[in-house]
């Protein structure tokens, strides 16, 4: 099931206004670039940024998100034509041979069952032709992200045309390591309606992470850390060996 921040039509329709800095996507864009990658599968590709980006760039994508409406606001952009968009999990992806596989953002930590997070893995692998790369971020549980969360340092309103004015604001409900769980809260100006949205995430230290992919029979080529965060994420490159 999605958070209601991309299950929700009325919020998924302001999910890209209220954060329109998606710099840490450059990142992602630069691997595809220098890997020279042709086909690319988004896993959990919300509102379609990502696959877009890459989709400007002539790369064939196929972007796949649980939220239907996160998808009709990706389906609703300029250029959303040139990438194949699935509404579902991974069970839902046809066959595919990509270069490259992507988890951007919070999509890995947001993969919160240890069975889906497995078969998200296998079926990513499953989808990447020999040689091809499976890359995601998530955060170090040591830098206890989770503190800075609270309405006092995250509390704005911003104005969207068409919506009008919105008040955001996020605030910790529990913390059960590894698992964190959050709400956002939302009121809209124009009408005083007021949404929320619930999200867990699970905080995974490398070694498990290595482990995971060692598991589902990756390589780990690389673990870096996020350009514009340093210090506080893991970037895994990891990849599918070539078949003997």
């Amino acid at each position: 099931m999605a958070d209601e921040c991309f299950g929700h039509p009325r919020l998924a329709a302001i999910y890209d206004p209220l954060d329109p800095d998606r710099s840490d996507l450059d990142a992602y864009v630069r691997i595809a670039e220098g890997f020279g990658v042709r086909r690319v599968l988004d896993i959990g590709c919300g509102t379609g940024v990502f696959a877009l980006l890459l989709a400007d760039r002539g790369i064939e994508v196929v972007g796949i998100d649980p939220a239907y409406a996160s998808i009709e606001v990706a389906e609703g952009k300029p250029g959303s034509e040139r990438v194949r968009w699935i509404c579902g999990d991974v069970s839902a992806l046809p066959l595919l041979r990509v270069d490259l596989a992507t988890m951007t953002a919070n999509v890995a930590q947001a993969i919160v069952d240890p069975k889906i997070w497995q078969e998200t893995l296998r079926r990513a692998y499953e989808s990447l032709r020999p040689g091809g790369r499976l890359v995601f971020e998530t955060r170090d549980p040591a830098r206890r992200a989770w503190e800075e969360w609270n309405r006092e340092d995250s509390y704005r309103v911003a104005e969207i045309p068409g919506v009008g004015e919105v008040e955001s604001w996020v605030e910790v409900t529990d913390v059960s390591l590894p698992l964190v769980t959050f709400r956002w809260t939302y009121v809209f100006a124009a009408d005083g309606q007021v949404l929320t949205s619930d999200s867990t995430l699970r905080f995974r230290e490398r070694k498990e992470v290595e482990s995971d992919l060692f598991a589902q029979g990756y390589v780990v080529d690389d673990v870096r850390e996020a350009p514009d965060r340093p210090g506080r994420e893991f970037v895994f490159l990891a990849r599918r060996p070539e078949a003997r």
